[in-house]
């Protein structure tokens, strides 16, 4: 059975409305028939005030949705790896075709370049989505997400100053290889002019 057909079993059996329920855990009705109808996911605080309330285990109120969410999980992290591997092949596409297609076709080949690159950036914005949904935001974070282990043990070793300088140093690595690649197109155009 999953949380859904549990929930509502559950506020049937105590004679809750939607409603009323809502009430008793403080959120808003909406909130319970999107839970009910499979919609949404409560977080651990509206599992564990559900399981006070009803006065059952949490497993008892989640039977059947660990493994359905190990599986999801699962489904995730192939797409995170195979993003992955669609931005850094689009990566180096554009970065090999910028001077081929600006010797073929002048200046319009780089509308090429910029959707090689378009591609790639559409793939980094999927994986970091995917990344803020999971909260996962380090390295060891993420192989710990793609491999299926713990990510509280990982999140347990996050650095936050040393995150900000990673973040900083990626950043400036990007611009500094956005500025050489753009320099190299313009001396290569000028060169062939």
């Amino acid at each position: 059975m999953n949380f859904n057909k549990q929930l509502k079993l559950y506020r049937e059996r105590d004679g809750y409305s939607q409603e009323e329920l809502a009430e008793k855990i403080y959120v808003t009705r909406q909130t319970i028939s999107k839970w009910e109808n499979d919609h949404t996911y409560p977080d651990i605080h509206n599992l564990i005030a559900l399981s006070t309330l009803f006065d059952v285990t949490l497993d008892e109120l989640v039977k059947g949705d660990v493994a359905i969410m190990k599986n999801n999980q699962h489904i995730e992290a192939e797409k995170m790896n195979r993003l992955s591997w669609v931005m850094i092949v689009f990566i180096v596409l554009t970065v090999l075709s910028i001077g081929p297609v600006m010797l073929l076709w002048d200046w319009y080949g780089l509308g090429i370049s910029f959707v090689l690159w378009g591609i790639s950036m559409i793939a980094a914005l999927k994986i970091e989505k995917i990344k803020k949904e999971r909260d996962v935001q380090t390295y060891s974070e993420i192989v710990a997400f793609i491999d299926g282990e713990d990510l509280e043990a990982a999140r347990a070793k996050r650095d936050k100053k040393r995150d900000r300088w990673n973040k900083t140093k990626i950043v400036l690595s990007f611009s500094l290889a956005a500025g050489v690649l753009a320099a190299i197109s313009s001396l290569l155009w000028v060169w062939l002019s």
